[in-house]
Order: C-alpha cells, then sequence, then structure tokens
C-alpha cells in the first residue's frame, strides 16, 4: 500500500466497538427483504471480504405497523426473526468487519398494506406518497409509549443477533422521528410538537432508551438529515438541521449524516458530482467529538485521504461505490487503484428498489449473484483449457465478455468496426451529464490493454467470410443496435408516416450527422421513455437550437422516476426553456394527437428527432450460424435485445461464464425456500 493511503487503514473507536479501518458500507436497499435472506446476507458477507471495515444492513422495520409493502426491507418483528439476522452478522463478522444495524419506522412513509393496520404519524395527514390513497392517524401519547416499547424490544433482538452498531433512523423523510422534527408533517400542540425542543424530543428519548440498552457494550449511530435542499420547508444545514446536532451532539456514540430526501442523497453523476453533499454535512465535525461518517459518492482514494486529513469526516461512508466494487478498500491497501470499478452514478441499483427486486449494477454484474449464482466479483478459477475467443464489437458487453474470459486465463481476439472501442458507451459519454459513464469502458479496457492473451483490431468492420476465416473456438457477437427512425416505439409497434418532417435519430445527434438542419428548430419526440430523449433535447437546446419535447406518456422521460432525476429533469428543461408537451402522440399518418382533449397537435417545426426502439444489428450473426454449424456462435447485448447498458454488461458476463463452464446456458440460479429459512 502507498503510505498516503495509510489514513484510511487506521483504527477508529466507535463508543465501546473499534473499527479496523475508515471505510464504512453505509446502510442501502437490497431489494432481497426479509424474505430473501441468502441473498442479503452473502452481498453484505462479500463487501465485508472486500475490505469494508464496517458493513450496515439496510433500514429494518421495527414493528408490523411500519410495512413498506412493495419496497423489500428487512424486519425484525419479532424473536423469529432474529435466526436470520444472528447469521447476516456472522458473515460479516468473518472477515473481522464491524456488522451494524438500521433500525427504522417509515411512519408517514409506511403502507402497512400487508397488515391492514393503519399507518401512523404526528399528525393525521395524508402519507408522503401522493399516489397511494392513504392517511395517517394521528398519534396519542399510548402510541408514542408503544412505539417506544417496539424500538426497545427491537433493539435487544439486535443486540442478541449479535450486531456491533445500533442505528436510530431519522433520515430521508423516510423515518416517524423526521416526521415528528418536521414542520411539515408535525401539527400537534402538545409535548411532542409547536417548538423546536417539542418536536425533538421523540427524537432524543428514543436514542437515550437506546443508549440504556446498549449499556455501554454496543455501539449506538444516529442517522441523521441535516438538510432537505429540495424541500421550500424543510431542514437547513444553517437552521435547525444544524440545532439538531448542537442539541444531542454527544448523545449517540456515532453521527451518520446525510441530506434529505432520498433524490438529493442519492444524486446521479449527471446532476451531482464526488462530494456533492459535504457542502450541507461537512460542518458537523465542528460541533461534536464523536466520529462521524458522510457520504458523497466517492470513489478517489485522494478525495478520501483529504475528508480526513481536512477533518471533516472519520469515515468514508459507501453504498453506491460499495456495490459498483466490494472490494475498493482491498485494492487501496494492495496498491490495485486503476483496477477499482468505479462508479458511474447511473442509479440503475436505486431503480431496483422502485420494482422491489434484487440491486443491479451498470460496472458489478456480480451483485446479488453472490449467493444464488455464486459469483464472485474478483476471484475465478483459471482454466486449464485455453479456448480462443473472437469478439465482434467492442461495446459494454463485448468488452465485458472478454475481460472476464482473458482473467480467467482464455484468448480473446476483438474486432472493432470503429476506431476506438466501447460503442454505444463512448458515445452517451459525450452527452451533458454523462461523462462519468465512460467508466464502464475505461475499466474493462483496462484490464484488456494489460493482458498478453487480448489483441483488439479497429476499423475492422468483418463481414460473414471473415469470421469463417478466423480459427477461433468461440465467436461472440456483440455488434449493438441502432435506433430506430420509423416510428416504431414503445407506444407504437407499426411504422408511421413521416413525410412533413426531416427524421433524425439519436444515432445523428451522436454522430453529428443532423447535416444542414442542424440550426433549426427540432421536436424531440420520446417514446424511449429512459435518459436518451431528455439528453438530446439538453444537448440540442444548448446549442442554441428551439426544442419541444414531447411523449405519449403523462409524464417526463418516466422510467427516470425511478433513478431519481425525473423532477431535476423537468427543471433542466425549465431552465433551458424547452417546451414540454405530454400525453402527445404521434399516429400513423405523422400527425400529432393530444390524448386527454383528442385534438390534433400541430408544431411549426420540420425536423423530429425520433427515440424510440432499437434495431439489433445481427445480419452477419444470421448468416454465420447458418454457414458454420459446427462452430460456439453467441449473441450478447444490445444485438440480442436492446436494452440499458446494464444488461448489456450482464449479458456479454452471463455468456462468459458460460463459456468458461462449459455449459449450454448460465440460466439457473438458487431461490430461498421454505428450507433455506431453518438457521438453527
Amino acid at each position: 500500500m502507498s503510505e498516503r493511503y495509510d489514513v484510511l487503514f487506521e483504527n477508529v473507536k466507535i463508543g465501546p466497538v473499534t473499527a479496523p479501518n475508515r471505510f464504512f458500507a453505509v446502510p442501502h436497499a437490497t431489494g432481497h427483504g426479509w424474505n430473501q435472506p441468502s441473498g442479503a446476507i452473502a452481498l453484505r458477507g462479500m463487501k465485508a471480504e472486500g475490505g469494508w471495515g464496517t458493513v450496515a444492513v439496510q433500514i429494518t422495520e421495527i414493528s408490523p405497523n411500519t410495512d413498506f409493502a412493495n419496497h423489500p426491507m428487512e424486519r425484525i418483528w419479532d424473536d423469529s426473526d432474529i435466526p436470520r439476522h444472528t447469521k447476516q452478522v456472522e458473515a460479516i463478522k468473518q472477515h473481522g468487519s464491524l456488522a451494524a444495524i438500521e433500525l427504522g419506522h417509515g411512519g408517514m412513509r409506511a403502507r402497512n398494506i400487508t397488515t391492514g393496520l393503519p399507518v401512523i404519524g404526528p399528525s393525521a395527514l395524508p402519507i408522503l406518497r401522493p399516489e397511494v390513497p392513504v392517511q395517517s392517524t394521528e398519534m396519542d401519547l399510548t402510541d408514542i409509549k408503544y412505539f417506544r416499547e417496539s424500538h426497545k424490544a427491537a433493539v435487544k433482538r439486535s443486540i442478541k443477533a449479535g450486531y456491533d452498531i445500533i442505528y436510530v433512523y431519522a433520515a430521508h423523510d423516510l423515518s416517524i422521528l423526521s416526521h415528528f422534527l418536521s414542520i411539515r408533517t408535525n401539527h400537534r400542540s402538545d409535548e411532542y410538537g409547536g417548538s423546536f425542543s417539542n418536536r425533538l424530543k421523540l427524537l432524543k428519548e428514543v436514542l437515550e432508551d437506546t443508549l440504556e440498552l446498549a449499556d455501554g457494550k454496543k455501539a449506538v449511530a444516529l442517522r441523521f438529515s441535516v438538510a432537505e435542499p429540495d424541500k421550500s420547508i424543510g431542514l437547513r444545514h444553517d437552521g435547525e438541521g444544524r440545532e439538531v446536532i448542537q442539541s444531542i451532539s454527544e448523545l449517540p456514540d456515532l453521527w451518520d449524516v446525510n441530506i434529505a430526501g432520498w433524490p438529493m442523497d442519492s444524486s446521479t453523476s449527471r446532476f451531482s458530482k464526488e462530494g456533492f453533499q459535504l457542502p450541507f454535512t461537512d460542518f458537523v465535525k465542528s460541533i461534536t467529538s464523536k466520529p462521524v461518517v458522510g457520504v458523497g459518492r466517492f470513489t478517489s482514494p485522494d478525495t478520501m485521504v483529504s475528508l480526513i486529513k481536512k477533518n471533516k469526516l472519520d469515515f468514508i461512508g459507501g453504498a453506491r461505490p460499495s456495490i459498483a466494487d466490494p472490494f475498493l478498500p482491498k485494492k487501496i491497501l494492495e496498491n490495485k487503484i486503476d483496477s477499482i470499478r468505479e462508479c458511474i452514478g447511473c442509479n440503475i441499483c436505486v431503480s431496483m428498489d422502485g420494482y422491489g427486486l434484487p440491486v443491479r449494477c451498470t460496472q458489478n454484474p456480480t451483485i446479488s449473484e453472490e449467493w444464488r449464482r455464486k459469483w464472485h466479483p474478483e476471484i475465478l478459477t483459471k482454466t486449464t483449457k485455453i479456448k480462443e475467443n473472437l469478439i465482434i464489437g467492442s461495446g459494454p458487453s463485448g468488452l465485458e465478455c472478454a475481460r472476464l474470459l482473458l482473467k480467467a486465463g482464455h484468448k480473446v481476439i476483438i474486432a472493432e468496426a470503429k476506431t476506438y472501442p466501447g460503442g454505444r458507451v463512448q458515445k452517451e459519454a459525450k452527452l451533458p451529464g454523462l461523462n462519468e459513464w465512460i467508466r464502464v469502458i475505461d475499466y474493462r479496457m483496462n484490464v484488456i490493454n494489460q493482458s498478453s492473451n487480448a489483441e483488439i483490431y479497429y476499423s475492422s468492420n468483418l463481414i460473414s467470410s471473415d469470421v469463417a476465416n478466423f480459427n477461433a473456438d468461440n465467436i461472440i457477437f456483440a455488434t449493438g443496435s441502432t435506433w430506430r427512425k420509423d416510428g416504431v416505439g414503445s407506444s407504437n409497434s407499426l411504422p408511421i408516416s413521416f413525410d412533413s418532417y426531416n427524421v433524425f435519430t439519436p444515432d445523428d445527434v451522436m454522430d453529428n450527422t443532423l447535416g444542414v438542419h442542424k440550426k433549426n428548430a427540432y421536436i424531440v419526440y420520446d417514446d424511449d421513455h429512459f435518459y436518451m430523449a431528455s439528453v438530446i433535447a439538453e444537448k440540442l437546446s444548448m446549442s442554441g437550437h428551439k426544442v419541444i419535447y414531447a411523449t405519449p406518456l403523462p409524464s417526463v422521460a418516466t422510467w427516470t422516476d425511478l433513478t431519481l432525476e425525473q423532477e431535476k429533469i423537468i427543471n433542466k428543461f425549465n431552465t433551458l426553456n424547452i417546451e414540454i408537451k405530454p400525453n402527445t402522440k404521434l399516429k400513423s399518418d405523422g400527425k400529432f394527437i393530444n390524448l386527454l382533449s383528442g385534438q390534433t397537435e400541430s408544431f411549426d417545426i420540420e425536423n423530429i428527432i425520433f427515440v424510440g426502439a432499437r434495431l439489433p444489428r445481427n445480419e452477419v450473426y444470421k448468416e454465420v450460424k447458418n454457414s458454420l454449424k459446427d462452430k460456439n456462435i453467441y449473441l450478447v447485448g444490445d444485438c440480442v435485445s436492446p436494452g440499458i447498458i446494464q444488461a448489456a454488461v450482464l449479458s456479454g458476463h452471463l455468456i462468459a461464464r458460460q463459456i468458461m463452464e462449459d455449459k449450454k446456458n448460465n440460466n439457473y440460479f438458487l431461490r430461498d425456500q421454505i428450507e433455506t429459512f431453518n438457521f438453527k
């Protein structure tokens, strides 16, 4: 290890326990929840193996009246939950890490759909999900007493399970303690409402309850959002957020600080750079003598060292970076900085929570597969029979396939039609806000460039006869896809007549082939509904064009609601004066119709950027497949099924594993069954 990073590997006291280093895998949802424990246990065990000195468990529901419904959280409702947590603690401590549990009650963020119990909160108000037709009941003093007793019971179970650190959770506007603290949600006039000290009362009581039960044997952490930058009425780091820290600065053994709500705390790289939370959180160390952990999508070891030496933080918190690379700490320790899989801040991991699914990652295809497929992010069995592999295309799927095969000891030849590697990622990373996405290519090309078993040939647009001349054991087509310009998209499966328009696609924008029309106004028609149309609209507007964004759906860039970007995209559109036209559909005759009014929409614009479906580039594959029947031929990535970059990387990874293991497919994986739960 380089001496410059020594400070990151110092022992740090957290009350009665000691962390082996300053790397702190903070709580985050894994998507496994209480009913898929094996996946969660293996995922967190892998982080501990990778060198994260403290590994924390996500929000753990303390009782049945805090049911988060479709968001699969952990549970510690009663003693029957303890064995599952005991196994989780064992998996973390096996590698010398501290195990932490985040006990939480969702308050007005809970749904209680599965339990049927009333949602509770400080006041009788609609719950904090406007699309859910549920209202909270105002807690009386008996309810508050019951909540405190439930929290204490959960603390006792956590201690019995063996956790080293017990969290009190008051962050992200996802906690009943936050809701009592906020004047938005606390309209009470009794001892728990009104003044700041009254609104702070419940948080202080729960913290004191937890400390009393911990009895100096377990550490107690407080996770607290010091600011709510996106709220017109909310905590401010120079207001009541700061006052909370000042009022109870020495009570917890550890402060875990961040900002709220979740879209602010987990902002994407498109809108926020590394360390984006520090302007709100770095004051905390000046107020308390207790250690502080903070987050900010930290991936640079030098930045981490700077934060410690400047006394901004005691621990480097990581959620998304610990997903992208569970072995980030060990790679720094072993001076393998260039092998770190840096988080690109795309929030594909976050989007899985919206669906209640196990977490996925663009950079790390092994996440959530540690148990069910037995995949390790760093360790592969070296082959005893070296195979030669021809990979056609160097986009994200081709490069991931190559990386894995090389790591296993196989030989790889990459034929790339362009003069550069990276495929779609190389082009998309040049769009507004997406520059950090180039890390997908940089990480994989670093492996390829250092391997003596790899050859890469550019400007190699192979045809079927060229492929036949290669004496390869396996031929992998990773030839990608192209954007369609015929009107076929998510809301329309048939071509559209575009007689009145000049039609372009994202490829034309990214390849700078708009031609004579480049100074004109554009309609950007979004029938893809993720990020592409919005960044195209942004790019055109920033280049001086008038832009109208139209979509058949009722919301802008609909899927970006799951990546927590939608509101920021709309704000960006408004800043750039991009006109937004939702519920506006292209009909088969090429005319626009307002789906709400049924009226035809007219735009005095002749240029359309159509963002819809994509066509797989698989023509050469089909020819080769028919002519070389004795060869092992594979399709990976967008030339199989155009999708998001994460899916392309996973596709390349799957095929590489299939080749390495000599399997016809790799579709089987383990599932938690009844016998799995028998942890006794």
